[in-house]
């Protein structure tokens, strides 16, 4: 590292804590300071323009786009008091390295620097993909000039961003909600989630069944006796899956040529197959292969931390900066693949220390990115330095997070340079002739790894929760053709075809990616800003969009189609690209793309010659908001059009017959019971407007119903209905209808009753007070701690205190209930031999062992559930684990009802909190230990609401 006796150099850097790491490197003759990020930016709105442009047309932009889209850029409020500091350091030292990050954003942040800091002595740009002592030695003596082509690119993606959120916006204000933003990415990102939405609401299950064959071999040897195989053709045709069906109508695709089996079909056949000789018709051998996945880039690293942690695309980018800035992984926001030959040397290195040279091929492994317009020419992230350091050496210096990531970034790096994962897969055909001469073809298939290779270190998973790990083996016995097999067991088993899956965060960037939208130092930022904008929310891992949404979406793609068209955006992103590469003009792309006009290649980038700035003006007047504002549902039995209105106050429910005139509702009634009017309860997704659900909603007249006026109280009783169902309220007292009730026959007599409850039945001897009420597991009787089932609902409204304490007084085990029979017995568990049932819960069918129970999932019904399904749901219920129970709060007055409520709020939250906690070190204690084992021993706040998303 050169250092010249008595020069002081100043280092800038982004942020304080990779200052503090840099410094440790860099002897003597070196200050290094933090810019903190962004040192200046676009007036965020009136205020930060500067007096003397106040005046000026484009001020409100920030942007002269009349005079080669100069920008107006302002030193932010936060930032002044360090650029004070920096300046006063310029002014002190002999030359200046700036050290930002060594993407366009860093080449953008050290220009600003410089047209912000002014100084007077040399200024050289040091870049670095890790921050090791090496590293950052190398970056001193081989510094390197500021790059204009990726600051004009940078520019004009803050220009672009700029000029679509401050014209696209306004017209959202007024034609669907004030205080609302549009976004050149948020949107789209916003319009693939609602589109995925939309299939879901047209989505029509279908059923079909087939027949699951438990198989038997004579004289097995050491593989297995018995196998699964399944019904894929009957006298020559193919039997229905779910692929067969059309998803918006649930029948049979047209010329699909296959038998669809119904239930009766498949216990028929079944049975008539009962006893028949089975044999084994082909058995195709292949081996098989699979490559290890190639090293982590941006979006693959959030994808898998969410799958694998349950991190959100921010936790994920947050942890990484800390372990970046830290000096343990190389740069987080990259889609190049490539790795270094120092890292392919370090990783190879490990793989013999590891596990043995064996599972080192023996030519290193090269890998290209498949990301649509990939960009940066970074590394991927791995671990760095020469020398990676083991999950087992760092972990006493991580914080959980960190732990989990860095081991996540260290296997995955590792794998990639270790052999294939190498076996043999195994296809057999099977045929029955049944006793009525129908020849039933059935299918198996095996999976046997010979040798793991990579899967040693690493295996990746899966969005759909319900596939097979890679790692998995299904083995069968040794077949030839021509054997004889024996039936053990016939089983008929229904399925439903269920809707596409809703995104998650990952799916959603990985969507995007394959779009060739947004880049890598954008991608946690989207998923935030979708969701602060009140576009999406999330249940769960799931992302739901609102209706809100679909008004938004609902008038781009009306009035605005292009602007939100997936290529014409990643076509934009090309540009950029160009514009970064020396490959054209950032004036140019800008000027055609707001004024209209071509982009030097001959394609017009705007639907019409005229932009931006002539697209959202002249068209204002045909966008009428009504229509926007209505998202059309279905037709009601009653012909009646059900259609969703976005209001101020809300989303809500509206149906009228076809030409009858709407009527607008008057101020601040949006959304509340008026008319053929319905609130839609919060948190209810769009897919879950059944018709069913709407007719509930409408509780057969407006959007909820007066029963009459309490005569204790003189308030009014209203018959509602919420995201779980139908309720009575009055007041502050609320009460659900019982299973035996329904919303349009309940009587005001019947509500009153419900809203006596919790019913004081008396006093005990000892002065504690008896309750009556109805709970989550039906009708009981409570006395302090003690609580005793009630056979009957009706005998909430008319036990008495001594059949209470009757109740109460006797064994728990006496005072059970006789249980129910259970709606279907399905046999033993393939997993455990545990017999399984179904049984009708509170909140619907379950399937259960005994011991462990598991919700049928939306579109299973009992009838149809197989056993292997109802194996894989209590598995998956195990491995998360008994969920917290929380404490049954005590009665309280009505007027302290909600302080005790947000007390045991706050205190179970903090349990749950403090379990989680702790079942997370005790996780990471436990992967800490394993890994130090089996190695050698050596939320950002969002921008104010009335600001447009740039």
């Amino acid at each position: 590292m050169p250092s010249n006796a008595g020069t002081t150099r100043l280092v800038i850097v982004e942020s304080p804590a990779k200052a503090k790491t840099i410094s440790g490197y860099l002897g003597p003759g070196y200050v290094v300071e933090a810019s903190f990020g962004h040192v200046r930016d676009l007036p965020r709105n009136a205020a930060d323009v500067p007096a003397k442009y106040k005046g000026e047309p484009w001020a409100r932009l920030g942007v002269d786009v009349d005079n080669g889209f100069h920008a107006l850029y302002v030193v932010s409020a936060d930032r002044k008091q360090q650029i004070s500091k920096l300046t006063k350091l310029a002014k002190e030292v002999d030359e200046i390295f700036l050290a930002t990050d060594e993407d366009r954003e860093g080449e953008a942040i050290a220009w600003h620097l410089v047209e912000t800091l002014k100084p007077k002595v040399p200024v050289k740009r040091m870049v670095f993909h890790e921050i090791t002592k090496p590293a950052i030695q190398a970056a001193v003596a081989n510094p390197r000039e500021i790059d204009r082509d990726l600051v004009d690119a940078q520019e004009a993606r803050r220009i672009l961003d700029r000029l679509y959120g401050y014209e696209v916006s306004p017209v959202l204000w007024k034609k669907v909600m004030p205080k609302l933003s549009a976004g050149r990415v948020q949107s789209v990102a916003t319009r693939i989630v609602v589109e995925r939405e939309r299939q879901r609401m047209a989505f029509r299950t279908a059923e079909y069944w087939d027949i699951l064959a438990t198989l038997a071999v004579a004289n097995a040897g050491e593989g297995p006796r018995t196998f699964h195989a399944t019904l894929i053709a009957l006298n020559g045709d193919r039997i229905a899956t779910g692929k067969d069906f059309e998803p918006t109508t649930g029948r049979v695709k047209p010329g699909a040529g296959v038998v669809h089996l119904d239930e009766s079909g498949a216990r028929g056949l079944a049975a008539r197959l009962q006893d028949r000789p089975f044999t084994v018709t082909r058995v195709e051998e292949k081996p098989y292969r699979r490559r290890p996945y190639a090293p982590f880039i941006t979006s693959t690293l959030q994808q898998e931390a969410a799958r694998k942690m349950r991190f959100s695309s921010q936790q994920t980018m947050r942890t990484a900066q800390r372990l970046y800035e830290n000096g343990y992984i190389t740069y987080m926001r990259t889609d190049s693949v490539n790795l270094s030959e120092t890292a392919i040397t370090a990783a190879r290195r490990q793989i013999v220390e590891l596990y043995g040279e064996r599972s080192v091929p023996p030519e290193p492994r090269r890998y290209t990115g498949k990301v649509k317009n990939a960009q940066e020419a970074h590394e991927a992230i791995r671990p760095a330095g020469d020398n990676f350091r083991t999950p087992g050496e760092v972990a006493k210096e991580l914080s959980a997070e960190e732990f989990k990531l860095y081991e996540l970034i260290w296997r995955r790096t590792i794998a990639s340079q270790m052999t294939d994962a190498v076996g043999s897969s195994v296809s057999v055909r099977i045929r029955a002739l049944s006793n009525t001469g129908e020849e039933a073809d059935f299918g198996a298939t095996g999976k046997t790894i010979t040798d793991p290779g990579f899967l040693r270190a690493y295996v990746e998973s899966s969005d759909d929760e319900n596939a097979e790990a890679e790692d998995a083996e299904r083995r069968l016995p040794t077949l030839v053709k021509d054997q004889a097999l024996t039936a053990d067991e016939l089983a008929a088993q229904g399925h439903h075809t269920q809707p596409p899956s809703r995104y998650t965060e990952a799916s959603l960037v990985k969507a995007l990616e394959e779009l060739g939208i947004g880049r890598p130092s954008t991608y946690a930022s989207i998923m935030q800003t979708i969701q602060d904008r009140g576009y999406v929310t999330k249940r769960g891992q799931a992302m739901i969009p609102t209706f809100l949404a679909f008004a938004v979406i609902g008038l781009m793609e009306r009035h605005y189609p292009r602007l939100i068209d997936y290529d014409f955006t990643a076509s934009m992103e090309n540009e950029l690209d160009e514009i970064a590469g020396g490959d054209h003009a950032a004036v140019d792309f800008l000027t055609s793309f707001y004024f209209g006009g071509t982009n030097g290649t001959g394609d017009q980038t705007i639907a019409h010659a005229g932009g931006l700035k002539k697209l959202v003006t002249e068209n204002l007047s045909e966008i009428d908001a009504r229509s926007v504002n209505s998202i059309p549902l279905f037709a009601d039995d009653e012909g009646r059009d059900v259609v969703v209105r976005v209001g101020r106050y809300g989303p809500y429910l509206e149906r009228r017959t076809p030409g009858e005139e709407a009527v607008a509702p008057a101020e601040g009634e949006e959304g509340a019971a008026h008319g053929d009017r319905a609130p839609i309860p919060e948190g209810l997704a769009p897919d879950e407007l059944t018709p069913e659900k709407v007719h509930e909603l409408f509780l057969g007249g407006g959007g909820e119903r007066k029963l009459g006026d309490d005569p204790s109280t003189g308030e009014p009783i209203l018959l509602k209905s919420g995201r779980f169902g139908p309720y009575v309220a009055s007041g502050e007292r609320k009460s659900s209808l019982l299973r035996s009730q329904t919303p349009d026959s309940l009587t005001f007599d019947e509500a009153l009753k419900l809203l006596s409850l919790p019913r004081l039945v008396g006093v005990a001897p000892d002065g504690v007070e008896v309750f009556a009420n109805n709970g989550r597991y039906g009708p009981y009787v409570k006395r302090g701690e003690e609580f005793r089932s009630l056979d009957s609902e009706d005998k909430m409204f008319t036990v008495t205190l001594d059949e209470a304490l009757a109740l109460l007084a006797a064994p728990k085990t006496r005072q059970r209930r006789a249980a129910a029979p259970p709606l279907r017995e399905m046999g033993a568990d393939p997993a455990t031999e545990k017999p399984l049932v179904i049984k009708d819960g509170r909140f619907g069918p379950y399937v259960t062992d005994g011991e462990v129970n598991a919700s049928l999932r939306r579109g299973q019904t009992p009838e149809a559930l197989s056993l292997e399904e109802a194996s894989q749901m209590l598995a998956e219920k195990r491995a998360k684990g008994p969920a917290p129970r929380k404490k049954a709060a005590a009665k309280k007055t009505t007027a302290a009802k909600k302080t005790t409520a947000a007390k045991k709020t706050t205190a179970a939250k903090k349990t749950t909190a403090a379990k989680k906690t702790a079942a997370a070190t005790k996780s990471t204690a436990a992967k800490k230990t394993a890994t130090a084992k089996a190695t050698p021993a050596k939320k950002a706040a969002p921008r104010k609401a009335t600001t447009p998303t740039d």
